[in-house]
């Protein structure tokens, strides 16, 4: 039986750093023809120099991908959350993710696909997508737990995080890039707390 490396632990304290917007200049003028976004699992991207003995690339690869999908997950719930404060409406996460898979679009696929096609695929105005990047995931200390593997973060570790808003024609319209370490670790929840905590205040789409 495969293990899954569940390297973001539940965190006592996230902080983050001051995020930077980018609208384009035909954002307003294109705002009123979205009425309906679906979110991406998330692009996760895992600091691979300092694995631990035992993690191995397949079980980082595996680790990345079920992160990418719950923090999907978290922010489809952040946006359901506060819906009657936007003008838009959001597919649900289980659809989107049904049709991909319909469509064989695989988790590393999604990536490399152009906007306009998915959001054909999806039937939506525009799309979510997101990158997650960490750095130092994991320490020669990592611990081994109810037999799964668990990974240490001390203060410095770092996790970049880029939200961004695709409409129907593959342009990019909306970018939201967030800053954030934890002073323990991070689990996919709170970092999308975190993250949303943020950009639920400037999202573009508000009433």
């Amino acid at each position: 039986m495969k293990q899954i490396l569940p390297f973001l632990i539940i965190a006592t304290a996230i902080t983050g750093c001051g995020p930077t917007i980018y609208k384009s200049t035909s954002f307003d003028s294109e705002k009123n023809k979205v009425k309906t976004i679906a979110i991406l699992p998330f692009n996760t991207t895992i600091d691979s120099k300092r694995l631990p003995k035992g993690v191995t690339i397949e079980t980082l690869k595996e680790s990345q991908e079920k992160t990418g999908y719950d923090v999907q997950s978290n922010v489809y719930s952040a946006f359901l959350h506060r819906s009657n404060e936007y003008t838009v409406q959001f597919q649900d996460i289980d659809k989107t993710n049904s049709l991909l898979k319909k469509a064989n679009i695989s988790y590393e696929d999604i990536f490399l696909k152009d906007k306009a096609e998915i959001c054909s695929l999806l039937g939506v105005d525009a799309v979510i997508s997101g990158r997650i990047t960490m750095s130092k995931p994991m320490s020669e200390g990592a611990a081994v737990a109810v037999g799964l593997l668990v990974g240490a973060w001390g203060a410095t570790n770092k996790t970049d995080v880029a939200l961004t808003i695709h409409q129907n024609k593959g342009d990019l319209v909306w970018k939201y890039d967030y800053a954030a370490s934890g002073s323990v670790g991070s689990s996919a929840e709170s970092l999308a707390k975190g993250l949303m905590k943020n950009v639920s205040k400037k999202f573009p789409y508000k009433g």
